[in-house]
């Protein structure tokens, strides 16, 4: 069930509750600061979508900044990105114009408004019995097909990665596309890992790294 933020009308979150791995991700309808979106609207291509507490907070700007310096390296993965917090459109507008002023870069992928707070409770970005409606920082992966594929929530006070999202996307895109893992700290070009044999004939012919074996894809 959708959320449609401009009717106000609310959709009950996942039966078990906020999405998790796996799940589908919940569809919504919203104003953005390039216009309306659906979430459905980027089916087909993966999606990095992430909330933050408040417009005009130090490290919010500073997680903004480099998201939007690595916009292409997102889009040359066929990834787009979709921010989101529960201020208002007007307060969004005026914080990315104020972002460019200061840092010349001028974000290039929409924002949400979320002043109902439909889509972030529906998200768990909102905890339960949270004393104030600043979203935590959540983001959720999303693959092609609608499928939340990861999920990384960090505190207040602490700033996100943004290369560490973006070789998660590249990790993601490697192990679908040869049915492999990827072990720790995994950058394009290196070996990745083979799944390990399931029956005690497959062990017996990979040897005693059975269990651990590197391929090059």
């Amino acid at each position: 069930m959708a959320i449609d933020i401009d009717s106000g009308v609310t959709a009950a979150p996942h039966p078990a509750g906020p999405p998790i791995i796996g799940d589908g991700a919940p569809n919504f309808r919203a104003r953005t600061t390039m216009g309306p979106r659906t979430l459905s609207s980027y089916r087909g291509r993966w999606l990095v979508f992430f909330s933050h507490p408040a417009d005009f907070t130090p490290v919010c700007t500073s997680e903004f900044v480099a998201f939007a310096r690595a916009h292409e390296a997102f889009q040359a993965l066929d990834c787009d990105l979709l921010a989101l917090s529960v201020d208002s459109l007007s307060s969004h507008l005026a914080w990315q114009q104020s972002i460019e002023q200061r840092f010349g870069v001028r974000m290039p992928f929409p924002i949400v408004e979320d002043p109902a707070m439909g889509i972030a409770r529906a998200y768990g970005m909102l905890p339960a019995g949270a004393a104030s409606s600043a979203t935590v920082r959540t983001t959720f992966v999303i693959d092609p097909e609608g499928i939340v594929r990861a999920l990384v929530a960090y505190p207040l006070t602490v700033g996100r990665s943004v290369a560490e999202i973006l070789r998660l996307v590249r990790a993601l895109q490697a192990s679908d596309a040869a049915d492999v893992s990827t072990p720790e700290g995994w950058q394009p070009g290196e070996p990745v890992l083979a799944n390990p044999p399931m029956t005690s004939e497959e062990i017996g012919g990979c040897g005693t790294d059975w269990y651990y074996r590197l391929e090059s894809v």
